[in-house]
């Protein structure tokens, strides 16, 4: 997090801090206006002309913030002080008419200042609030409102006695408590400023920490989808068979792929796995695993070898502990044979030409990473004319709605056998379709990864 962001948020900050505090001292004005009208009344014992003059300029002072605001640039430093300035003058000309009822006022520019965030911005209002506060207070003894607790009248005039004495106690029993109150009253604004600041800073890093994973989850998102062969029909050339994969990356990115390619001009070789994990991490081991078992695969060594090869490998950078789930076959164009292994994988669903899908399960070895001496064991079948296979990951089956109900493995058997004639792209659309409209709104929290491959021989029947 760097400063150019702490300071534009706190700028921003001041901005609506700005305009806070102006409507604030609207309000206030509002109120100075009735206290003028209630010493008309008779209520508060002001001479007239002195009220005038306090209610004009406070009014008049108060509502200038709201002319500032249109007339300065709110970017500007200045514009905080201008306004809090106006605060207290207005508050120092109606406490100096009314010294013994505008004591809750001088609260008023501490309590807006906090909403700075800023505890010398605070401590600077308070000073200048004391300051101003004392001087309304004395000048309120000679012209303000009547305190027969301070002033004497003579007899013959009715002329006020202020004497040395008089201003002792004004000082003494209004300036220092009020002073004393005030600076209390700032202590705690203060506070509750430097931790709302501090609560500010934090919420900022936070964001930026938010954006900075959100940033590394595209990167991984990107390493995988980059990494996967995306280009249909894969191989144009190829008659004998026709393959389609599919891979829908989850909001926390994932580590599964899919992979195939052409071993020789007899052989194609086909992958899906899972790696554990999330984010960035993920993303990287899958890269790994991938590049590994497409270079031990293209030697032309059968799937059970480059397993156990790719495992050995895994296992000497695996200091995280992750590890993949993957399926590998190895299918001869020529015969159809196919041979695989698997490695803690999800049963792959095979379709015979005249018959549905049904899940192609057997045992499956240890899932690669997990420990460096495993050593796997090929499985074989025969491939048909007109058979296929589906291969696919856990965020398929595993995908929940908004209630938790898992898609599992019969609904996607269900999907597979109501599109069994479809070829691979549009079979595995409908899969995507269906799961989908089961999750709903849900969020997705696992890679949703898919792999077809149809086989058609020597003499594919198009």
């Amino acid at each position: 997090m760097n400063e150019a962001d702490y300071s534009a948020a706190f700028a921003e900050n001041e901005k609506e801090a700005n305009l806070y505090a102006a409507r604030c001292m609207r309000v206030l004005a509002v109120v100075v206006a009735v206290i003028w009208v209630l010493n008309i009344l008779g209520v508060f014992i002001v001479p007239k002309t002195i009220m005038a003059i306090a209610g004009i300029g406070g009014i008049s002072l108060l509502f200038l913030p709201s002319l500032l605001l249109h007339i300065i640039n709110q970017n500007s430093p200045r514009l905080k002080l201008y306004i809090l300035l106006c605060c207290i003058l207005g508050i120092t000309l109606l406490s100096s008419a009314l010294p013994s009822h505008a004591v809750l006022a001088w609260a008023v520019p501490v309590v807006l200042g906090c909403h700075y965030y800023s505890k010398r911005f605070s401590y600077g209002l308070l000073a200048v609030s004391v300051v101003c506060m004392a001087a309304s207070l004395i000048i309120g003894t000679y012209f303000g409102e009547w305190d027969s607790n301070l002033l004497k009248a003579l007899e013959s005039d009715g002329m006020r006695v202020v004497t040395g004495d008089t201003i002792r106690r004004v000082v003494l029993f209004y300036i220092l408590p009020r002073s004393l109150i005030l600076c209390g009253v700032t202590i705690i604004c203060s506070t509750l400023a430097d931790r709302t600041r501090k609560l500010l800073e934090r919420q900022i890093k936070d964001s930026a920490d938010k954006q900075q994973i959100e940033s590394e989850l595209s990167v991984a998102t990107h390493i995988q989808t980059s990494m996967l062969p995306r280009i249909f029909p894969a191989f144009p050339s190829q008659k004998e068979f026709d393959i389609y994969a599919i891979m829908n990356p989850a909001k926390e990115v994932g580590g599964d792929f899919y992979d195939f390619f052409m071993v020789d001009k007899d052989h194609l070789a086909a992958v899906v796995a899972d790696v554990s994990g999330k984010g960035v991490p993920a993303a990287l081991f899958m890269v790994i695993a991938k590049t590994l078992i497409k270079d031990h695969a293209q030697h032309g060594t059968s799937p059970d070898v480059v397993f156990t090869e790719v495992n050995r490998l895994l296992c000497e950078t695996n200091d995280e502990g992750m590890f993949v789930t993957a399926w590998m076959g190895i299918l001869e164009l020529s015969t159809g044979h196919l041979a695989y292994v698997n490695a803690g994988h999800n049963p792959p669903l095979l379709r015979r030409a005249d018959g549905k899908y049904d899940y192609l399960r057997t045992r499956s070895g240890l899932v690669l990473a997990g420990m460096d001496e495993t050593r796997y064991r090929s499985c074989s079948l025969e491939l048909s004319p007109g058979d296929a296979l589906f291969i696919y990951t856990d965020g398929v089956t595993e995908a929940t709605d908004a209630s938790g109900q898992l898609y599992g493995e019969v609904r996607l058997a269900a999907v597979l056998n109501a599109n069994r004639d479809c070829a691979p792209e549009p079979l595995l659309s409908a899969v995507r379709a269906d799961v989908e409209a089961f999750v709903g709104q849900a969020p997705q929290f696992d890679d949703i990864t898919a792999l077809s491959l149809c086989y058609y021989g020597q003499s594919p029947s198009l």
